[in-house]
């Protein structure tokens, strides 16, 4: 089957969730290459990433949310819209859980945004290898008694279990229709926004718990050298106290030089080329409640 046949399928759809529980790890291992930025602290994904899934029968165009929260920030505010008005403009809604009969208030939120909207919604169970199978069952109850799902599926996204049920699934549920993408294509994001947000990554995962919200990574420059031996790359840190400035830099600059040599890997291995990066680190007092900020490092709302 091609891409234009008559019985390829195409369409989008969402990934939705109360934040860390597995969004951009479970995009990563479909697509199979990184695109979405993981750590183990929440609101890591800011913006509606768009990454490709093609195959013989058809074409999925993931969009990776913001977590559904209450807001606590402009900069939260926009991620809550910008997660809610996704659910109106896909095909197919994959509603994230952890395994739990406990449903709390953030579920609770989220299935009230949902039964607001017609598209049908596929609960997917992520981190089933942390629970025994005998109470898998009584989990999947739990939620079915709070909304009738199409379809229930429980996967491991880090373990890569179940992964090729979900995209079944999914296209159970597109229309019919050809590819928006050609099949080379894993994301629409500009190179610069995913190298900005791989060293906001190396960030979340290197800092202390109070910092990692409150920073946010523009790209100053980013050009190739003429005889293409290398990309330089400067980009500067942006965080909201002096207290936390100095925490990013370290002692000595140490751990800037940390964030800086693991992103540089990661850059390396996306662009398959040699990288230079220079890191600085400025302070812009309570940026997250700024909207002219918010927009200037690259969060808009369209």
């Amino acid at each position: 089957m091609s891409i234009n046949d008559a019985k390829f399928k195409s369409g989008f759809v969402t990934l939705i969730g109360r934040p860390n529980v597995g969004k951009s790890t479970l995009m990563n291992h479909l697509i199979g290459q990184k695109i979405a930025i993981t750590s183990n602290k929440p609101q890591t994904t800011r913006n509606r990433i768009q990454t490709v899934y093609t195959c013989d029968e058809g074409q999925i165009v993931f969009l990776d949310t913001p977590g559904i929260h209450r807001a606590k920030n402009k900069l939260g505010e926009y991620m809550v819209n910008v997660a809610e008005r996704t659910l109106s403009e896909v095909d197919v809604i994959l509603w994230l859980v952890e395994p739990s009969s406990f449903i709390g208030k953030g579920e609770q939120h989220i299935a009230e945004q949902l039964k607001q909207t017609k598209t049908p919604v596929i609960l997917v169970m992520n981190k089933i290898d942390t629970v025994s199978r005998e109470e898998l069952p009584g989990f999947l109850e739990a939620y079915r008694n709070i909304y009738d799902f199409a379809d229930m599926i429980p996967v491991s996204a880090l373990r890569g279990k179940n992964l090729d049920t979900v995209i079944h699934c999914i296209l159970n549920y597109l229309p019919y229709g050809p590819a928006f993408y050609d099949e080379d294509t894993v994301t629409d994001q500009p190179q610069r926004q995913i190298a900005a947000e791989l060293i906001r990554e190396k960030a979340l995962r290197c800092l202390e718990e109070e910092i990692p919200h409150g920073i946010a990574v523009a790209i100053d420059r980013m050009t190739e050298r003429p005889d293409g031996s290398m990309m330089d790359i400067e980009a500067t840190i942006i965080c909201e106290r002096d207290s936390h400035k100095g925490i990013i830099i370290g002692k000595g600059g140490a751990m800037l030089r940390k964030i800086g040599s693991q992103a540089r890997r990661e850059i390396e291995n996306m662009l398959e080329m040699k990288v230079n990066l220079q890191l600085w680190v400025k302070v812009k007092k309570d940026w997250r409640d700024s909207d002219f900020m918010i927009k200037n490092f690259g969060y808009k709302e369209q």
